[in-house]
């Protein structure tokens, strides 16, 4: 038998908590305490399950046999009740913008041991040039946006950059579907969408004699020691120009 509004306030307490049915799977809950917590008992999968809806009268009996209709449909529909409400939690919460994931990904760089460097440039891209998509909802960003931010950047001048950019945005995407955080990458769309980047060749010594010559020529030089060094240093370990420079002495 269903149940009415004025059934619900006369139900009063006992020393065990009991049921009262509104049919069709949908209970109210009286605890020994007094409180009333509508449940709702479904088939799923052929497995049964259990689900709260709230407290009466917060939620109401009309309210909660909406909720009961709303999981039915889901049912038929082949929607599993308990996986869509965690999927609307995590969709609901703080953590669904794109900076949100973008600062996961930072952490993960950092926590699988990558070069200080790499995650510099890494936050750079995703917390400087990446700004105007950080507040937005993860699953709501259009490639059209990116495209933009893109397009902008490569204007400038810096294709490079912007070929960077769109690589790592797609990476914070991939972790954002794999978290249930968005349900595909935009980035994907952008495949040939930019203008190839300009390689610039630079200067190389491939001829052995050439090689031979050169290393004549330094040891005969008379310069700065601080150069000859570090082009014998550049020589024997094969260490990137930029990092030579930046080395110090101790």
């Amino acid at each position: 038998m269903a149940l009415s509004h004025l059934a619900i306030l006369k139900a009063k307490p006992k020393d065990k908590p009991y049921l009262l049915s509104d049919g069709e799977g949908l209970h109210l809950q009286i605890d020994t305490s007094g409180s009333k917590l509508w449940r709702l008992r479904y088939r799923f999968g052929g497995k049964a399950n259990m689900m709260s809806f709230g407290a009466f009268p917060a939620v109401s009996l009309t309210d909660a046999r909406e909720k009961r209709n709303e999981i039915k449909k889901q049912i038929a529909a082949g929607i599993n009740p308990s996986l869509r409400r965690k999927l609307d939690k995590i969709n609901a919460s703080s953590g669904n913008s794109f900076g949100a994931v973008a600062d996961e990904y930072l952490a993960n760089l950092k926590a699988n041991g990558a070069a200080e460097i790499t995650v510099s440039k890494n936050r750079w891209l995703l917390e400087d040039l990446a700004a105007p998509i950080r507040k937005r909802p993860v699953n709501d960003v259009l490639p059209a946006e990116l495209l933009d931010i893109l397009k902008k950047i490569e204007a400038s001048g810096r294709r490079d950059t912007a070929h960077r950019l769109r690589s790592v945005m797609g990476a914070v995407f991939r972790l954002a579907v794999a978290t249930l955080r968005a349900t595909n990458d935009p980035t994907y769309a952008l495949r040939g969408a930019l203008l190839k980047v300009r390689v610039r060749h630079r200067a190389a010594i491939t001829d052995e004699k050439e090689l031979g010559h050169f290393l004549v020529s330094l040891d005969e030089y008379v310069g700065w020691p601080v150069v000859q060094s570090a082009f014998q240093f550049l020589i024997l370990t094969m260490s990137r120009p930029g990092d030579v420079r930046g080395m110090k002495m101790t």
